[in-house]
């Protein structure tokens, strides 16, 4: 089993930056892909970006792309995403995510652990 826990969320003013950690532990020997979601009120959630094991291979949704950088740390075991330019279409809860699959994972059924969530508010 893996363990994922996200941090850094929080309120933001619309043109902020917020950083997102997911930290992961457990048997993390099996984790490749590593990614972010969001799911905003009413809303299926939806693919933002993700990394391969040596991160140097990213993917990121149209929606993000410009504005967000997701980059890895496996000496650490920990991912992060860099939010720049915020926008309050960008409200959500951010959820972690992490797959045994090789190379970046774009849909959700390619991931086997999810993080509980951090909340992200961008106010206008």
């Amino acid at each position: 089993q893996v363990q994922l826990v996200e941090s850094g969320g929080g309120l933001v003013q619309a043109g902020g930056s917020l950083r997102l950690s997911c930290a992961a532990s457990g048997s993390i020997f099996s984790i490749n892909a590593m990614g972010w979601y969001r799911q905003a009120p009413g809303k299926e959630r939806e693919f933002v970006a993700s990394i391969n094991w040596s991160g140097g291979s990213t993917a990121y949704a149209d929606s993000v792309k410009g504005r967000f950088t997701i980059s890895r740390n496996n000496a650490k075991n920990l991912v992060y995403l860099q939010m720049n330019s915020l926008k309050p279409e960008d409200t959500a809860v951010y959820y972690c995510a992490a797959g045994e699959s090789a190379g970046v994972v774009v849909r959700a059924r390619g991931y086997d652990y999810w993080g509980q969530g951090t909340q992200v508010t961008v106010s206008s």
